[in-house]
């Protein structure tokens, strides 16, 4: 009897946990949410930072540390190479100057009279010489002394404008102080620092997008026009240079973040990186889901390239769900379903996470923009996220 009850509820066990699996996968399977792959241009770029430069310009400082008694107020104005910008003290220099001159009359006027009896006799040639010697002597002095004076005046180093003037009459200032800095307002370029790791990419020609806090939302553009061929080994970076066009809006001084396209792609495949698992993304067939190996091209840090059997359109899980196996039936949650969108420019960029991409722009648009540049302008406005990361991890371990 006990047996016949034992065996009974094994069956009514077996029974239940039947009907509880049928149950759970066919009348109310595992929630998911979804989105769709699109096509849209992606680029990939180096990140780093700069400021806003003229390409030819001078810095004007003191080679002494004296008391400044005359400045112009000239910023803004155009000047000549070599006109008198400032002055700084030099009256204990002038009423030097003025006893040398003194001298040298002085000095002349003995060589006068020596000069009449020099053939006299042997004396009176030699009373010739040493007088003449004591008056080249005598100027000489005196020319350095002019030289001593001359440093004192604060010169234009070349033709252009005054950019900015600083220090005022009255203070003290010496060779650390910049006191005008001289150039052609334009053209202009951005001197910007890159990670060396990532120099390699970078060569003449390549565009670049820039972004700056007085402009926000905008992506301004660039040009690579040279690249410093000595590193700094200590910041770890080298020095690459940013040909602005005429009509940019930047100033002289302002900072900007630049993103340099090195590698770009008018149409890709693009999925939510959530949705991707490793090397395949989750697709839904007939209700059920099927895994479909791809490969992974440019990440970003919102939408990524994929390569692989994944047509436009696809709706693919997102995030993908690593606990369902192939064939699993499941339900999609419509209320959070959500198509790959373009990064708008004035949209927030996304906190980094712990473990960050590459530096790389992805930019997702339903339709092929007509300009190929502006593809990518939006895309770089918020594509720096991912390189501050790594200079932060960078810093970290360096510690």
């Amino acid at each position: 009897m006990k047996l016949r009850y034992l065996f009974a509820t094994g069956i009514l066990a077996i029974a239940a946990g039947a009907g509880y699996y049928s149950y759970s996968r066919f009348l109310f399977p595992p929630q998911v949410t979804t989105s769709y792959a699109s096509v849209a241009p992606v680029s990939e770029a180096v990140y780093g930072t700069g400021t806003v430069e003229p390409e030819r310009w001078a810095k004007v400082v003191p080679l002494q540390r004296r008391r400044l008694v005359e400045l112009c107020r000239c910023e803004g104005q155009v000047v000549r190479v070599g006109q008198v910008l400032g002055r700084q003290d030099d009256a204990e220099e002038r009423s030097a100057l003025d006893q040398m001159e003194i001298n040298r009359g002085q000095l002349e006027r003995d060589l006068g009279r020596a000069e009449k009896d020099r053939d006299k006799n042997d004396a009176a040639r030699t009373e010739y010489e040493q007088r003449w010697t004591k008056l080249e002597e005598a100027k000489s002095r005196i020319a350095a002394q002019k030289v001593h004076l001359e440093s004192l005046l604060l010169k234009a180093p070349l033709d252009g404008m005054v950019l900015r003037r600083d220090g005022e009459v009255g203070e003290i200032a010496g060779p650390t102080d910049v006191l005008f800095w001289v150039g052609p307002p334009a053209p202009m370029q951005v001197v910007a620092e890159v990670n060396e790791e990532e120099i390699n990419r970078i060569v003449s020609g390549q565009k670049a997008f820039l972004r700056s806090e007085a402009f926000p939302g905008r992506a301004l553009r660039a040009t690579v026009s040279q690249i410093t061929p000595k590193g700094d080994p200590t910041r770890k970076t080298f020095r690459v240079y940013l040909r602005l066009p005429q009509d940019t809006p930047l100033r002289i001084g302002m900072s900007v973040e630049a993103n340099i396209i090195f590698r770009e792609k008018p149409a890709a495949i693009v999925v939510p990186a959530e949705a991707i698992a490793g090397d395949w993304v989750q697709t839904i067939d007939d209700g059920q889901v099927r895994r479909v190996p791809i490969k992974v091209g440019i990440r970003g840090n919102r939408n990524t390239e994929i390569i692989g059997d994944i047509a436009k359109g696809t709706t693919v899980l997102s995030p993908a769900r690593r606990d369902l196996a192939d064939g699993t039936r499941i339900r999609i949650d419509n209320s959070l379903a959500k198509a790959v969108e373009p990064v708008a420019p004035s949209e927030p960029v996304d906190q980094p996470v712990a473990t960050p991409e590459p530096p790389v722009l992805a930019a997702a648009t339903p339709s092929t923009p007509t300009d190929p540049d502006d593809a990518v302008i939006s895309a770089a406005i918020s594509a720096h996220i991912d390189s501050v990361v790594n200079d932060a991890r960078r810093n970290n371990i360096n510690r």
